[in-house]
């Protein structure tokens, strides 16, 4: 193993860690946010989502069964850098291509290891979540960082789902047997294993740019929509919004993904909030409110619907609850066959106990397509 320089994590409050480099060197800013989650890192750091973001990992030992493809949710790492506690430069499973250590080079990202990950996860959780900012940089003073990531835009001004957006149609076919349904799905920064679930269940899958008109969508003859997760604050996609609204209004079944679920709040004039410090772990329980079962969800999210805006809309059931908080966790329109959720249906590595809103779809689509 060899010798890695000194790093240093500064928060925008002030608050100091050291510790050493990993990735490549130099800087990276952005928002500070924490995973609770003991496995999938390789899963959460290529999320697009996480676009924007620096993740604190609460698992002390981080890389150590590697980094395969078949784990990959986009093909380079996508938040702007990495916090751990430990990083394994040895990868101990038969599965392993390359190292986390080298998919952080490949990435041209920045991150920080031998940090007290705990007590960044307890200030960030008692604070909240605010702009960070890594450096590998030697000479370079902590007050000169400090002054930068003071200027580092906050989550709550950005628009970050256009910058990492498919910029062309991609089709997904079915690898066997017939296609059952199509499905378009806008990309506000899909995870790939979406697409890939519903090809296992026989629909073919067509991701489209956020910003493609729903006429040009129309043309390809869909038997519904998904609006795909993604980075960034709702609120400032005006455009997206109204593409929401329109899709609605086109009368095919629709199922929201995170992002997708706080637009399709926004389009009905819903009121959404950012949380102190997030949702982010495989390990977020959560209630089904109409069938009163209880579901282990993953989670990666900032905002949430503001629950007395939902229950005030005579249009809009609360489908699902954050059973931590009491936070809306799952919407639907009473007059539409459009709902949607605040978690991952279908993380590849796990909990699976939410791949259900997917037949349900299919189901929706099935009895649309018989009236």
């Amino acid at each position: 193993m060899k010798e890695r320089a000194q790093a240093v994590l500064v928060l925008e409050d002030g608050k100091v860690f050291y510790g050493k480099a990993i990735g490549n060197e130099g800087r990276t800013a952005g928002e500070i946010v924490f995973n609770t989650a003991m496995t999938g890192y390789q899963e959460i750091f290529t999320d697009p989502s996480s676009h924007g973001q620096i993740i604190a990992m609460a698992s002390a030992h981080i890389g150590n069964y590697g980094v395969a493809s078949i784990d990959a949710e986009s093909d380079v790492i996508r938040c702007a850098g990495i916090v751990v506690k430990k990083i394994s430069e040895v990868t101990s499973r038969k599965l392993a291509e390359s190292s986390l250590q080298e998919l952080l080079e490949k990435s041209n990202k920045i991150g920080i290891s031998d940090v007290d990950t705990r007590a960044l996860v307890a200030h960030v959780r008692n604070h909240g979540s605010m702009n960070a900012i890594i450096s590998t940089e030697q000479g370079v003073s902590v007050d000169e960082l400090l002054e930068e990531v003071k200027k580092t835009p906050k989550m709550e001004e950005l628009e970050l789902a256009n910058e990492i957006s498919t910029k062309e149609i991609l089709k997904f076919p079915v690898s066997t047997g017939a296609v059952k349904h199509k499905i378009a799905l806008i990309d506000f920064g899909s995870v790939r294993n979406i697409a890939s679930y519903l090809n296992s269940l026989g629909c073919e899958v067509i991701v489209y740019p956020m910003t493609t008109p729903l006429n040009r969508i129309l043309e390809d003859k869909p038997d519904g929509f998904i609006l795909s997760n993604g980075p960034g604050n709702p609120s400032k996609m005006s455009s997206s919004i109204a593409l929401t609204k329109e899709i609605i209004n086109a009368n095919l079944p629709v199922m929201g993904i995170n992002m997708g679920h706080l637009l399709i709040a926004l389009s009905q004039e819903l009121e959404i909030v950012k949380l102190k410090s997030g949702r982010r772990g495989a390990n977020h329980p959560v209630l089904n409110h109409l069938t009163g079962k209880g579901e282990i969800t993953t989670q990666n999210h900032s905002f949430v619907v503001v629950r007395e805006s939902a229950e005030s809309n005579n249009d809009i059931e609360i489908t699902h609850s954050h059973l931590n908080d009491g936070t809306v966790a799952g919407i639907a329109l009473k007059n539409k066959d459009v709902f949607s959720v605040q978690f991952h249906p279908e993380p590849s590595v796990g909990p699976h106990d939410s791949f259900y809103l997917f037949d349900q779809l299919i189901e929706k689509m099935e009895n649309n397509k018989k009236k």
